[in-house]
């Protein structure tokens, strides 16, 4: 499985585009609404260089149903920006004598969850038009993990209020929406949206929101390195994902940071 996932993974990093020469400059923010701005100039994203790749790892638990137990995960992920895509993988242990894996993929305007026990045998191969949209909605939240590609023009940009704004992203055929929201010293306190939501073989729109803590500085900038992810249901709120950022680096460079 460990080779498997490092072919995927290369293959992923080999699609994204050569390094442009240049920094970030203060030119390229004062178009974007003040709200953005704020956010951008607290993430730290001018004179930085334009990030490719980035590759992370994380611990953290997460449950499929609400009342049931905190399952834990350890998980690899790598991004590309230019064009946008990511490949997770975590491994899940719910049993004793069990091992599960999950393989998350955004790619050329397609998603793709593939579940399998004991790495060999699948039981779950989500794809299909609302896995290309739920996955690139996926890569815009995880974007404040690589604040840079904020600049992207393949991003629109609306203020919602003096603490909100709304950013959408077209891939190919795929567009996605998030909302984001900053206090008042730009800090990115969490992200909202309607997601995809599988439900007995079915997919509904539900209310989603991503809660952003621990904030550490990577390569001069801030990124939040805690997450939790909550549904928000008919029935009530359901958390089922929390995570640590516990290692990350930027554009193949060997500059590890560990947290």
């Amino acid at each position: 499985m460990k080779r498997t996932l490092k072919h995927e993974a290369f293959e992923l990093l080999q699609q994204g585009e050569q390094a442009q020469p240049g920094l970030i400059t203060e030119a390229q923010v004062p178009g974007l609404p003040e709200v953005v701005q704020r956010y951008l100039s607290y993430a730290g994203v001018v004179g930085k260089a334009p990030i490719r790749t980035v590759r992370l790892k994380q611990q953290g638990v997460m449950r499929l149903q609400p009342g049931q137990k905190w399952l834990p995960f350890d998980a690899e992920q790598y991004f590309t920006t230019t064009p946008p895509g990511f490949l997770w993988h975590a491994t899940i242990q719910p049993l004793p004598l069990v091992s599960m894996s999950a393989t998350d993929r955004f790619s050329e305007g397609h998603g793709n969850m593939r579940i399998k026990l004991w790495s060999f045998i699948t039981v779950g191969d989500a794809r299909g038009p609302e896995m290309d949209q739920g996955e690139l909605q996926r890569y815009l939240a995880e974007m404040i993990w690589f604040p840079t590609a904020w600049l992207s023009d393949a991003i629109e940009w609306q203020a919602i209020d003096a603490h909100s704004f709304k950013a959408t992203m077209r891939e190919q055929d795929v567009t996605a929406s998030m909302a984001l929201h900053v206090n008042e010293q730009g800090q990115l306190t969490h992200l909202t949206a309607d997601r995809f939501k599988e439900e007995h073989g079915h997919y509904l729109l539900a209310p989603w929101s991503g809660q952003c803590h621990e904030y550490q500085e990577v390569d001069g900038m801030r990124i939040p390195t805690r997450i939790e992810i909550t549904w928000h249901l008919a029935s009530g709120d359901f958390n089922w994902f929390r995570c640590k950022v516990t290692e990350i680096e930027y554009n193949q460079s060997g500059r590890v940071t560990r947290f």
